[in-house]
């Protein structure tokens, strides 16, 4: 089939803004034929979608599916609000009645969002975390079972030995798997040597797991493993740090981050979890500097959503007042919300922008009538204006439509077709 959409177009390509504010995307077999300014196809079938803008399905790059329901527990530290908040919610995963349905509704809120892509924290149980996996649908989802021996409540506990097993059984049904030690916080020497031997025998496995994101964590990690250099060394030692994305890297060292830099480790900065509990804000300058790359998590359930376009705003905002200022620029935050994430999933051949021969993984987004965002909208003469309106005021509200491989997904409340 072959379909043409036509309207304004927003994407990086490269790392940079590229937008016609007229424009065509030919869509062939699910892939992209043509992107690029408003010319017809006579074979194609034509939509016309002028008055929205069509952008690249958003890639979250750090997010647990179990801690859907704890949104907006407020109040706490990294390692308490675990204890109070999301520990013993995640210990409801052993019911599979239950995982099930917080499943099929955190796939309903990943695409409500235009979220198409995303790396996800699976649940500490075998068949919880398939569940999330069956119920993906059409969006690219990776995800794993989430590993931990020691720190965490018994009930979530796995032995190295059963944790192999189990991890072995998942790779061979789904392909978009990672191996996700939870932290080093809650894994014994053991399972780390377990998550290393996954890794050498499954080589097209991702690794996701957690670094330096409060500083009561760095000092117990410190504490637990007399014999580690800094945070990073414990995952550098078991061979952890190749195709590897780890959340938050807020008080990394610069010998950790040029380290992380030379073995290709993608950070996933989650500002708004940082922000809520009071970890502290990412230094993106120093990451830059040392040529870390980066891109954005939601972090749900310690993030305040799911949407990605709301954490480019909070990477905005809270890069304005960091202790290196930097003012990012709208084409750089939809680029940290959808090729960034892509290419530190390792599948930005794939999707991540509109370029030709991607999937066609694509939002649609219109501003509702008499909506603050259309206004702001109205006056809009540039593309930066208008995307920087998108970043600042696009809510689920404005997600009209989902795409991945061509074909409209539905979340189920009404906003696709």
């Amino acid at each position: 089939m072959t379909e043409l959409l036509r309207g304004a177009i927003f994407h990086t390509a490269a790392g940079k803004l590229e937008a016609h504010w007229d424009g065509a995307l030919l869509i062939r077999d699910g892939r992209i034929a043509y992107c690029g300014e408003y010319k017809p196809f006579p074979e194609a079938k034509s939509t016309d979608l002028r008055g929205g803008f069509l952008l690249p399905g958003l890639v979250d790059a750090h997010i647990h599916f179990p801690q859907l329901r704890i949104i907006g527990e407020f109040g706490r530290s990294l390692l308490d609000w675990l204890q109070e908040f999301a520990l013993p919610e995640e210990a409801r995963m052993a019911d599979l009645a239950h995982a099930r349905k917080i499943a099929e509704k955190f796939v309903n809120q990943l695409i409500l969002h235009g979220t198409t892509t995303a790396l996800v924290f699976g649940a500490h149980f075998a068949p919880a975390t398939a569940a999330l996996l069956e119920s993906s649908r059409k969006l690219r989802i990776f995800s794993g079972l989430v590993l931990s021996d020691r720190g965490m409540r018994s009930d979530l506990l796995q032995t190295p030995e059963n944790a192999y097993r189990a991890s072995k059984e998942l790779i061979a049904r789904f392909p978009n798997y990672a191996v996700t030690p939870r932290f080093a916080l809650s894994c014994s020497e053991a399972m780390l040597e377990m998550c290393q031997t996954l890794v050498r025998e499954h080589p097209q496995v991702l690794v996701q797991t957690h670094l330096n994101e409060h500083p009561r964590e760095v000092e117990e990690v410190a504490r637990l493993f007399p014999w580690s250099r800094d945070y990073f060394s414990v995952y550098e030692k078991f061979g952890l740090a190749r195709r590897a994305v780890m959340a938050h890297s807020v008080h990394s060292s610069e010998a950790e981050l040029e380290r992380m830099a030379a073995a290709g480790v993608a950070v996933a900065h989650c500002p708004a979890s940082n922000a809520a509990l009071g970890s502290g804000i990412f230094p993106l300058a120093r990451h830059e500097r040392a040529r870390v790359r980066i891109a954005l998590g939601t972090d749900v359930g310690a993030g305040t959503g799911f949407g990605v376009l709301k954490e480019a705003l909070q990477a905005y905002l809270m890069q304005r007042v960091a202790r290196e200022p930097m003012a990012l620029d709208p084409g750089r935050l939809l680029y940290l919300a959808t090729l960034a994430g892509a290419e530190a999933l390792g599948v930005e051949n794939e999707t991540g922008s509109l370029e030709e021969g991607k999937s066609a993984d694509i939002i649609y987004v219109r501003a509702p009538e008499g909506s603050a965002l259309a206004a702001v909208l109205e006056r809009a003469e540039s593309a930066e204006q208008a995307l920087s309106a998108l970043i600042a005021l696009a809510g689920v509200e404005s997600v009209r439509e989902v795409r991945v491989g061509g074909a409209v997904v539905s979340g189920g409340l009404g906003f696709f077709g």
